[in-house]
């Protein structure tokens, strides 16, 4: 290790520090056994509170716990059948190109360890900065345990950066002994790819109610169908004249066996003015399907893999029950079966905690973002194309109490090409914080997350959600609206005390996208018709998608006016103008950038030798 001038004194060197790691590791550990001791029988809590499975086997079990204080990541990997190593890693999207891999690799007698990286072609190459530190491995009658651990962010060009948000993990498994770091040929193992939140928020259980209850909402046995992806809808009814509750935590009921195949659950209201909704029990996009359970949109719980239990703040709970409120529930579960297993059996779905004793405040629900209208659209072939929903100053002012509201949590939401998802709140012209970010976001993993801090929002605040799409494997342009191909903004906020407001978004004005498509034909001999019985998707079907009528899509979209949509339940806006309203203007929030010693000079580091036995 390079010797820096540390005053008078001189640096320890890097077994002095290795050393130092160690014994304070010891403590720390020594510490941990005394507290568990003293507790007696005590529930003993976990040092890695969150597991997930890699794989779709479940053979891959990744458990790990994050301190903030350190701002490290703690990784324990079992591998319930060691063949010859294994590679585990993060990726921005999760391809095996430009990724930041640990690997253990075995030659067939001797097991090696290291940090590596993966250039555009999947080809490896060991860090020359080696970031992955391993703690230990060793094998039990389960299987091999690996533990490392890795900073958030390490200031290495080739390091992944542990953001807030979705991660995606990848995972390699050698069945092969290889040569060396450098001979393994990533796209001739079994690979795969997990989504997760590492960086859960790190806050305290709530005091439970002393009389609550509970209500499993799970699947009735149903046979999982043998295909990669179903999403199955079962209806529910609560008991006649169930009163008011407040719902105060749920939790994921999985059946045991199905752990890497139930891959996320939601459980909605139905609208209270649709009266009675017909029983069902199948496939949520069947022909059979009765159109009312279209109606239930009302999201209550919605659980995704890696998630822990939802606890609701204190002082809050989700209003359920009594008049007003309808009796029928949908409990949807997306499986997800690429090994395509035959009459795997599945009780799964998520259990409800709620007290009769109501809390001070109902918690809300409010949709921020763009309205599902087709005049917000994204052109094909894009990398990325960025579309921005308002929830103006005018709105907040109107319908939020003096003291504003408190947002205690959020989940985004977008169709396929979403692939980043941002709302910030702005006060007086200025963005202030952010509110929610996933910068490596996925239409495939979307879970209800509760933010680190209670974070206020007050009348007059702006909030501006962001959704940056890809479009690169399409050839015709994408409008917003309800269709999976077509595509959506949303950020659901839940926040306490409850108000009328239900959503505050915004689209641009249809006015001038009508002058758009006016442009685009003087410049390109007359594409597009202009005539009022065309829809809007007919005529984003006809635009030639040249760079010009790309750029100034983009520019009509950064200035034109917007059409608010500032609503109470039901769809009934609040009285207002809300038409023509000019785009708020907001200085950028600055992002603080890490700041990183100069980088030593690259050398190649030897990987760490393990002791395993053969094999």
């Amino acid at each position: 290790s390079s010797m820096q001038p540390c005053g008078s004194a001189p640096c320890p060197g890097f077994r002095m520090r290795e050393v130092a790691s160690m014994y304070f590791t010891m403590i720390a550990v020594f510490l941990v056994v005394l507290v568990v001791a003293l507790q007696g029988t005590a529930p003993r809590e976990s040092p890695f509170p969150y597991t997930v499975p890699l794989d779709p086997q479940g053979l891959l079990e990744l458990s790990w716990n994050v301190s903030y204080p350190l701002r490290l990541v703690h990784f324990q990997v079992l591998v319930k059948e060691p063949k010859f190593g294994l590679l585990f890693g993060m990726s921005d999207r999760g391809e095996f190109e430009n990724a930041d891999l640990a690997v253990l690799w075995s030659d067939g007698r001797n097991s090696y360890f290291g940090d590596a990286w993966s250039d555009e072609e999947g080809q490896l190459h060991m860090d020359s900065q080696q970031d992955y530190q391993l703690l230990g491995a060793h094998k039990a009658p389960e299987g091999l345990y690996l533990l490392f651990r890795r900073a958030f962010s390490t200031c290495d060009p080739k390091d992944y950066v542990i953001e807030d948000g979705t991660v995606h993990l990848i995972y390699g498994i050698l069945e092969q002994p290889v040569r060396s770091l450098q001979a393994i040929n990533t796209s001739a193992i079994p690979t795969g790819l997990q989504r997760v939140q590492l960086l859960k928020p790190n806050i305290s259980v709530p005091e439970l109610p002393s009389d609550m209850q509970s209500m499993a909402i799970t699947a009735p046995d149903v046979v999982i169908p043998s295909q990669e992806t179903t999403y199955w809808c079962y209806m529910v009814e609560l008991p006649e004249k169930f009163p008011k509750h407040h719902i105060v935590m749920y939790e994921p009921v999985i059946t045991a066996g199905n752990e890497a195949l139930v891959h996320h659950m939601e459980v909605f209201q139905c609208a209270a003015e649709q009266g009675s909704v017909p029983g069902y029990n199948g496939p949520c996009d069947a022909k059979m399907k009765p159109a009312q359970l279209n109606v239930c949109r009302h999201v209550l719980a919605a659980w995704a893999l890696g998630a822990q239990a939802f606890y609701y703040p204190e002082e809050a709970g989700l209003a359920f029950g009594g008049p007003g409120s309808s009796r029928y529930l949908r409990l949807e579960i997306h499986y997800h079966n690429p090994l395509v297993f035959k009459g795997r059996r599945d009780s799964s779905g998520i259990r409800l905690y709620y007290t009769a004793r109501l809390r001070r405040y109902d918690a809300g629900i409010l949709e921020l973002g763009l309205v599902y209208t087709p005049v917000m659209a994204i052109p094909p072939g894009e990398a990325e194309f960025q579309l921005s929903g308002y929830c103006t100053d005018k709105c907040t002012r109107l319908a939020l109490p003096p003291a504003g509201i408190r947002v205690f949590a959020s989940q985004l939401h977008t169709h396929l090409a979403g692939r980043r998802v941002v709302t910030v709140l702005a006060r007086e012209g200025r963005a202030r914080r952010v509110l929610n970010a996933d910068m490596h976001y996925s239409p495939h993993f979307q879970e209800i997350r509760m933010l680190k801090e209670l974070v206020p929002v007050l009348p007059g605040d702006e909030l501006i959600t962001t959704c940056t799409y890809n479009t690169q494997d399409r050839s015709r342009a994408t409008v917003g609206g309800f269709g999976i191909m077509e595509e959506m903004c949303v950020n659901y906020v839940h926040y306490y005390p409850q108000t009328q407001l239900e959503l505050c978004k915004s689209a641009v004005d249809p006015g001038y996208l009508h002058r758009y498509f006016n442009l685009v034909n003087r410049f390109n001999d007359e594409e597009v018709c202009t005539c009022p019985r065309v829809s809007v998707p007919q005529q984003f079907a006809s635009v030639p998608w040249n760079a010009f009528n790309r750029d100034v899509l983009r520019s009509l979209y950064g200035f034109a006016p917007i059409s608010v949509h500032c609503n109470k339940s039901s769809a009934v806006r609040f009285p207002g103008e809300w038409e023509k309203q000019p785009l708020p203007e907001v200085t950028e929030l600055r992002d603080a950038v890490p700041r990183c010693p100069p980088a030593p000079a690259a050398r190649p580091l030897a990987p760490v030798a393990l002791h395993l036995g053969r094999g």
